[in-house]
């Protein structure tokens, strides 16, 4: 058995950073997402759309809205408003205001994983970005 320092649980304040404890599931990360400039007539997305096979994801608004796509449904939350989305559903997420947002995401560690991946890639097209999300157990939609 392994042991951790107390440092590994606890991150305080947060403040951009990510609580990931080794071995743990579970990822719990402040995020902070730009205006959009008023003059934007396309949503200035996130993430693409995707859904997770294996996986539920969960957002805390701390301050400003976020809009979100989830399924059919296109809904906004502002700040002490939470969002989940359960696996298998397709989603997506952007800032619709000209102020920035500041949340927690809650994921797991394959999600995270996932983003990581992402912004380490060299190639970015259409279908290593699909092969990429497949191999962390989800599927970009667009």
């Amino acid at each position: 058995m392994s042991h951790s320092s107390e440092f590994d649980f606890l991150a305080a304040p947060l403040a951009g950073q990510a609580l990931a404890p080794s071995g743990s599931n579970l990822v719990l990360a402040e995020w902070t997402a730009s205006g959009t400039s008023p003059d934007q007539t396309q949503r200035q997305l996130i993430a693409p759309l995707h859904l997770h096979h294996y996986d539920d994801e969960a957002w805390y608004i701390l301050e400003g809205t976020l809009g979100f796509q989830i399924g059919d449904a296109a809904i906004e939350a502002s700040a002490n408003d939470a969002v989940m989305v359960p696996r298998g559903t397709a989603h997506t997420y952007w800032n619709p205001k000209p102020e920035p947002a500041r949340y927690l995401i809650i994921m797991t560690a394959q999600i995270s994983g996932l983003i990581d991946a992402i912004h380490a890639a060299d190639k970015r097209d259409p279908e290593s970005m699909k092969q990429l999300f497949e191999r962390y157990g989800s599927e970009l939609l667009e």
